[in-house]
C-alpha cells in the first residue's frame, strides 16, 4: 500500500507541477500588467487631477497617460539632447550609495530585455568544466586589471545562470576555453531558466 501511496503522490506531483508550467507564466504576466494598471491610474490620475482640475476625468486616463509617457521617452531616447540629459542622470544615480546597487541592477536588466545586444549579453557559449557543457552569457570582452595566466592572454566574462532564476555565477576565463553556440540569446536564456524542458517542450514550428 506504501508503494501505491509513493506513485499517486508522484503521479498528482507530476501533474500539479506540468499545470504549474502552464498557469505561472501567465499569472505572472497579468499580475505585472494588473500592477502596471493600477500604479499608473493611481499616480498618474492623481496627477492629471491636480494639475487640470477643470478637465472632466475620467478612469483609465492614467494608464493611457502613462502608456503615452513610455512611448514618449522610447522616442525621445534617440534624441541627442535627451540622450544627453539621461546620462547625467544615469551617472547620478550612479554615485548615491546603497541605491546604485539596486539602479544599476535594474537598469542592466531592462538593457537586457529591450534587445541591446551591445549593451547586454553579446553572445551565447558553452562553457567546458570536466564532462559537463554549461550554456553561458558573454558579458564583456574588455576586461582590465584582470592579469591572464600568460603573456597577451585576454579573458572574457561570462554569465552562467541558475535554473528557474534562483541566481548564477559571473566568471572570468581565457576566451580560447568558451564555445560559440549557434543560438539566440533568447532561446538559451528561457532554456536554462526553464532547467531545459522548454528545449523539449518547444512549440511545433518554432
Amino acid at each position: 500500500m506504501t508503494e501505491g501511496l509513493r506513485r499517486a503522490g508522484k503521479f498528482l506531483s507530476g501533474i500539479f507541477l506540468r499545470g504549474m508550467v502552464v498557469v505561472l507564466p501567465i499569472c505572472l504576466t497579468v499580475a505585472l500588467l494588473a500592477w502596471f494598471a493600477m500604479a499608473t491610474e493611481d499616480y498618474l490620475g492623481e496627477i492629471i487631477r491636480y494639475a487640470l482640475p477643470d478637465l472632466q476625468y475620467w478612469r483609465g486616463l492614467g494608464i493611457v497617460l502613462g502608456i503615452a509617457l513610455i512611448f514618449a521617452a522610447g522616442i525621445l531616447v534617440n534624441a541627442h539632447i535627451a540622450r544627453l540629459l539621461l546620462g547625467y542622470a544615469d551617472s547620478l544615480m550612479a554615485r548615491i550609495p546603497v541605491v546604485k546597487s539596486v539602479y544599476l541592477s535594474i537598469r542592466d536588466l531592462a538593457t537586457f530585455m529591450s534587445g541591446d545586444s551591445q549593451k547586454g549579453f553579446s553572445k551565447v557559449v558553452a562553457v567546458r568544466i570536466q564532462e559537463m557543457l554549461l550554456i553561458g552569457f558573454v558579458t564583456t570582452e574588455d576586461l582590465k586589471g584582470l592579469p591572464g595566466r600568460t603573456a597577451g592572454e585576454k579573458l572574457i566574462g561570462v554569465y552562467l545562470p541558475m535554473s528557474y532564476g534562483i541566481g548564477g555565477f559571473t566568471v572570468y576565463l581565457p576566451k580560447t576555453l568558451v564555445e560559440p553556440l549557434d543560438m539566440s540569446l533568447e532561446d538559451a536564456l528561457r532554456i536554462t531558466l526553464s532547467g531545459g524542458v522548454s528545449a523539449i517542450n518547444k512549440p511545433k514550428g518554432k
